[in-house]
C-alpha cells in the first residue's frame, strides 16, 4: 500500500529560474540536510535518463540508492524514481508552477515501504517525521538561496578557482557558487582531471599560465587544527597554511590576464584569548600559536595585494555543522546526555553555520569594496556555558558534565589551551558594514537549522 508525502513552498522568482536552480551542479548538495549520513557518489543531473547514485550510512551498515530522473509532463517539472534503494517503491515529483507575485514548488512524493503491514506499523509514523524535516530544511534553503540571486541578480557571473574545494567549507562554498550561476573550477594536490587544474605545494610548483582567465580565487586549504599538537603537527599546520598562501600569491602575482580577487583563508585565533574583549577587524593580534599562525598566513598574501588584487583574508570562527568541526564532536556524548561546560565555560565562542560561511564567502566575491580581513563569525558571540546549555536545550538532553580544565589538557595537551578553555568575543563589523544579512543571527535557530530540530 503506498504512501503520499506533499509539501509546497511560495518562490519569490519565476517558475524557470526555480528550475534552473535545481538544473545547476551544487542544487543537490545545497539541500541535502546535514544530520543525514548521505554520502553523493554520481549526479548525473536532473534531466530525463539522468542518474543519481547515494550512499546511505548507518552505523557500519552502507546501503545504495540509486534514482533515475523519468519523463516529465512540463518544462519546469522533473521526477525521480528508485531503482534501488531502502523503500519497496519511490517516486519523487518536484513540479514547479507560475504563481502570482512568483513560483511556487510542490514536493510530491509517492512511497512504499518494505515490510507490508509491519513496516507500515513500525517505521510509517518514523518516515514521516522524516520527511517533514528533511523538506522543512530543503525549502529554507531554497528560498533563502532564490532570494539571495535575486539581491544579486545584476552581478556578472565568474570563473572561480578555489582550493580545499572538498573540505567542509570548500563543499559548501562550491555548491552555493555554482547554484548562483559562478563556474568553480578545484586547485588540487594531485593529476588534474578533466576542468581541474593542478599544483604542488611541497615542491613549491604551481605555473602562473594556470590561473589565467579566472575571474577569482578562494584558497580554503590546509591542515586540520584539530589533531594533537606535536611539533611535527604544529610544522605541518604552519607550512600548510603559510608557504602554500605564499606559493599562490606569488603565482597570481606573476599573472598576465589573472584573477582581480584572492579570498584567502585565516581564523580567528589572530586575536588570541581575549577574554570578554569585544573585538573587530580592527583590533590586534594576540599571543599564542594560532595567533603567530595566522599573522604569517595572512602576511603570505602580500605579493598578491602588492601587485594590484583585491585581497580579503577570512577570519572564520567555529564552524556549526554535524559533518564536521566542533559540533560534529560534540554531538554523540551531548545525545548521550554525558555533555558539558569546558573548563569555566566563561570562555567566548565566535560561531557561524556552515550557510553563512559560504554566504559571507559569496558575498566578499560579489562585494568591492571589502578587502583587508573580515570576520567569518556570526553577529552574536556566546560563552561555552551558553552554547551548552543552548545545544543541549536542542537536542533536549541534559548538560551536567563539565569536563574540566585539567582534563581537557590531559586528553588534548596545549591544543586544550587554544581551542577549548581559551577564546575569543570577535564581531562581523565588516560584513555588517558591507551590508551582509546573516541567515542564522542567534545560536538557537542556527543550531536548529542544521541539526533539524
Amino acid at each position: 500500500m503506498k504512501s503520499t508525502f506533499s509539501k509546497r513552498v511560495s518562490l519569490n522568482c519565476s517558475a524557470e529560474e526555480a528550475y534552473r536552480y535545481h538544473a545547476r551542479p551544487g542544487a543537490l548538495m545545497r539541500m541535502l540536510p546535514p544530520w543525514k549520513p548521505v554520502e553523493v557518489v554520481s549526479n548525473e543531473g536532473i534531466e530525463t535518463g539522468a542518474v543519481v547514485r547515494f550512499k546511505l550510512r548507518t552505523g557500519p551498515l552502507v546501503q545504495t540508492w540509486n534514482a533515475l530522473h523519468t519523463a516529465a509532463p512540463d518544462a519546469t517539472t522533473f521526477v525521480d524514481v528508485q531503482t534501488e534503494g531502502p523503500f519497496k517503491s519511490w517516486e519523487h515529483t518536484h513540479a514547479i508552477t507560475t504563481a502570482p507575485g512568483g513560483a511556487q514548488l510542490e514536493d510530491r512524493i509517492e512511497y512504499e515501504l518494505p515490510g507490508g503491514p509491519l513496516g507500515r506499523l513500525f517505521g510509517g509514523a518514523w518516515v514521516r517525521r522524516e520527511l517533514e524535516r528533511t523538506f522543512a530544511y530543503r525549502h529554507r534553503v531554497l528560498v533563502d538561496d532564490l532570494d539571495r540571486s535575486n539581491t544579486n541578480s545584476r552581478r556578472e557571473t565568474m570563473r572561480i578557482l578555489m582550493t580545499g574545494s572538498t573540505g567542509l567549507v570548500g563543499t559548501a562554498t562550491s555548491a552555493l557558487l555554482s547554484t548562483a550561476g559562478h563556474e568553480v573550477v578545484p586547485l588540487v594536490r594531485r593529476a588534474a582531471r578533466g576542468s581541474e587544474v593542478g599544483w604542488d605545494p611541497a615542491a613549491n610548483r604551481l605555473d602562473p599560465a594556470d590561473l589565467e582567465g579566472f575571474d577569482a580565487v578562494v584558497h580554503l586549504a590546509g591542515e586540520s587544527i584539530s589533531k594533537r599538537w606535536s611539533d611535527a603537527q604544529k610544522r605541518k599546520i604552519r607550512e600548510s597554511r603559510v608557504a602554500g598562501t605564499k606559493l599562490l600569491s606569488e603565482a597570481l602575482a606573476a599573472t598576465d590576464n589573472g584573477p582581480r580577487v584572492l579570498l584567502s583563508a585565516s581564523a580567528i585565533g589572530f586575536y588570541g584569548d581575549r577574554g570578554s574583549e569585544v573585538l573587530d577587524e580592527s583590533s590586534s593580534h594576540g599571543a599564542g600559536f594560532l595567533a603567530g599562525v595566522c599573522q604569517e598566513w595572512e602576511a603570505a598574501t602580500a605579493r598578491a595585494r602588492d601587485a594590484g588584487m583585491r585581497v580579503v583574508t577570512l577570519r572564520t570562527g567555529v564552524v556549526l555543522s554535524p559533518l564536521g568541526g566542533a559540533l560534529a564532536k560534540m554531538l554523540t556524548p551531548f545525545k548521550l546526555g554525558a555533555g558539558g561546560k569546558v573548563g569555566s565555560g566563561e570562555q567566548y565562542m565566535s560561531w557561524i553555520t556552515l550557510d553563512d560561511v559560504a554566504g559571507s564567502i559569496a558575498h566578499a566575491l560579489e562585494t568591492e569594496s571589502l578587502s583587508g580581513p573580515v570576520n567569518l563569525v556570526a553577529p552574536a558571540p556566546v560563552t561555552n556555558a551558553e552554547f551548552t546549555r543552548t545545544l543541549g536545550k536542542v537536542l533536549k538532553r541534559p548538560t551536567l558534565f563539565p569536563m574540566p580544565a585539567f582534563a581537557a589538557r590531559l586528553a588534548f595537551g596545549e591544543m586544550a589551551d587554544e581551542l577549548l578553555l581559551g577564546g575569543a568575543n570577535v564581531r562581523p563589523k565588516a560584513f555588517e558594514d558591507a551590508g551582509y544579512a546573516f541567515r542564522y543571527p542567534d545560536l538557537e535557530g542556527g543550531l536548529r537549522h542544521v541539526l533539524g530540530r
